[in-house]
């Protein structure tokens, strides 16, 4: 007899550790890793439809819209129906959420709590390997070289939406949305 599929979802506002978490979980459990931003940024990198809408609204600092990330989310799940998951980034908003409860049932939601002030700090030292999306923050998990990615010897970068004047909208936009 077959075991039921684990369906978890980490929930947290920008540079709360969501990454972070899920890798350590999905890792210790067996479970498939799925990362809105690294399908967002496939597809943005393969020149898909969703990824082309998806890179102007984030070009612009904006969050993606709901039908779009729900779009490529649902997608993305669709493809792995016998698999355990857990998700990192969606659901973000309400009808995010929704459009999730009608094709699953999760089993279980982590919602990580961080002070805003402590995530306009961690925020503004993040830097990031572009093409693999590995994340580096300067105070407690630094690069053994400065401005360069530990696996590949490749530039890191700031992402606009982590320089400190654009943290501060990004957060209440969180904020607002979730």
């Amino acid at each position: 007899m077959a075991s039921k599929l684990l369906r978890a979802v980490i929930l947290g506002p920008p540079g709360s550790g969501k990454g972070t978490v899920c890798q350590r979980i999905a890792q210790n459990l067996g479970l498939q890793h799925l990362s809105s931003g690294h399908f967002l940024r496939e597809n943005i990198k393969a020149n898909t439809e969703v990824g082309d809408m998806a890179k102007q609204y984030i070009e612009k600092g904006l969050l993606v819209p709901d039908h779009l990330i729900t779009r490529l989310m649902l997608s993305e799940l669709e493809n792995r129906r016998g698999q355990h998951w857990l998700l990192d980034g969606f659901p973000r908003t309400l009808v995010q959420a929704e459009a999730l409860d009608k094709i699953c049932d999760l089993d279980l939601v982590i919602t990580l709590n961080i002070p805003f002030e402590t995530l306009k700090d961690r925020l503004s030292r993040r830097w990031i390997h572009p093409s693999s999306g590995r994340v580096y923050n300067l105070d407690f998990n630094p690069p053994h070289v400065h401005g360069i990615d530990d696996i590949t010897g490749e530039p890191l970068i700031q992402q606009e939406d982590d320089k400190p004047e654009a943290v501060a909208a990004r957060l209440r936009q969180y904020k607002d949305a979730a």
